[in-house]
């Protein structure tokens, strides 16, 4: 490896610093299925950090339908889509996800990261302009990289400043407003209404991220335009199915000419295999499941109302959170980290989000439900993050006291 390198590798000291302190939160192996209870160096803990939020990884419908896959298919497609990838199951759920989320049709990506990064990067040029919330995903973020876009970016859920953003570009210019659904940290819900009626004021195009989304807000969880009634003035719908949906893969759906344009142009989609017949046999059952059992979505909105509810009574800090998403803000890097790990020795797994993904006074625990955690899981996990927080942040106590 050559000397300049090897210098920028060596000077990478972050991870070191926090191995160093004992507080090291990442890679942790789980050596059982994603649970509500995991195992961890062979010892239960209470899962807390899944994204999983119908809890349906280790349903037997969805393992059955993912063996038949596996049986018929094969491991694996050897080649993309484009070429010779393409099985009939990748086409029956592509129109499955179309009618789900009300839209002509749709094309899947191997992940939901490729689905952003080859929508973004191939719908604008160089002479166009992304609009982004500043609290968009890293794919999102990503994908306006590669477009060579000109890439405006706004302030979170803030649509004044969307606007006063929007009033600046050239008439004429091509703009493309993209923007989570429910954002990944914050768990608040984008201002969906307001931001459709700006984009047609301006003639932009929407794409709405619906990752943490879909399977949690909207009709059957179908997403945030669902929710808000605004399926027909959003544009594209991006989805994934690593979450609600127990797989691995993602989407882009929107209308039919947009969509044969995405398989031609989209090099994340053209230049990478496609889903595994594992992944969609998974993700066809998760669907069969959220469409005709609701009581899912109502179990996961009983137990974020609950947590909610036990949080705040217990004086935590949850920002402007609207999903079964709850930010814990702990506003101090080392503080989350030690928090993170003390839980985890108590039996609890959290996720810390600390700078730079977030700024060092805005770090927190983020907390998501589960449809399938009971209200007994729950007060057990809040009252050890009570216990926890009061001892390494007495002062916070005693101010809110």
């Amino acid at each position: 490896m050559g000397k300049k390198l090897n210098k920028r590798i060596a000077e990478f000291k972050d991870a070191a610093i926090i191995r160093s302190k004992g507080l090291y939160p990442y890679f942790r192996p789980i050596e059982s299925g994603q649970d509500t209870e995991v195992i961890i160096n062979g010892k239960p803990v209470l899962m807390f950090g899944s994204n999983s939020y119908l809890g349906l990884t280790s349903h037997p419908y969805i393992i059955e339908s993912s063996q038949k896959a596996v049986q018929k298919y094969g491991s694996g497609c050897a080649g993309s889509r484009f070429l010779n990838g393409t099985l009939d199951i990748h086409e029956e759920l592509e129109r499955r996800l179309a009618a789900y989320t009300g839209k002509e049709a749709s094309v899947l990506f191997s992940t939901g990261y490729q689905a952003n990064l080859g929508a973004l990067s191939s719908l604008t040029g160089r002479n166009d302009y992304l609009i982004l919330d500043e609290s968009d995903h890293a794919s999102i973020i990503d994908g306006s990289r590669l477009s060579f876009s000109k890439v405006i970016k706004y302030a979170h859920n803030d649509m004044k400043d969307l606007r006063k953003k929007l009033s600046l570009l050239p008439e004429e210019a091509v703009k493309l407003i993209a923007t989570d659904g429910i954002f990944s940290m914050e768990g608040d819900i984008v201002k969906l209404p307001e931001l459709n009626a700006i984009a047609a004021e301006f003639d932009a195009s929407v794409l709405v991220d619906d990752a943490h989304s879909l399977g949690v807000i909207g009709k059957n969880g179908a997403g945030t335009a669902s929710y808000f009634g605004l399926t027909e003035t959003t544009d594209l719908i991006m989805g994934t199915f690593s979450k609600s949906l127990a797989s691995l893969g993602g989407f882009i759906a929107g209308d039919a000419a947009t969509i044969d344009y995405l398989k031609h142009r989209a090099r994340s989609l053209m230049f990478s295999a496609s889903m595994t017949p594992a992944a969609v046999g998974s993700t066809l059952a998760a669907l069969d499941i959220i469409e005709s059992e609701p009581h899912h979505i109502e179990r996961l909105w009983a137990n974020t109302r609950y947590a909610k509810e036990l949080l705040l009574v217990n004086g935590f800090d949850l920002g402007k959170t609207e999903s079964p998403i709850l930010p814990v803000y702990i506003r101090d890097n080392e503080k989350t980290f030690l928090m993170t790990k003390l839980l985890q020795e108590d039996g609890v797994f959290v996720n810390p989000v600390v700078s730079p993904a977030v700024r060092p006074e805005h770090s927190l625990i983020r907390f998501s439900l589960m449809a399938t955690h009971t209200f007994g899981q729950i007060e057990e996990a809040v009252d050890k993050m009570t216990k926890i927080y009061r001892q390494i942040c007495p002062e916070a106590v005693t101010e809110k006291l």
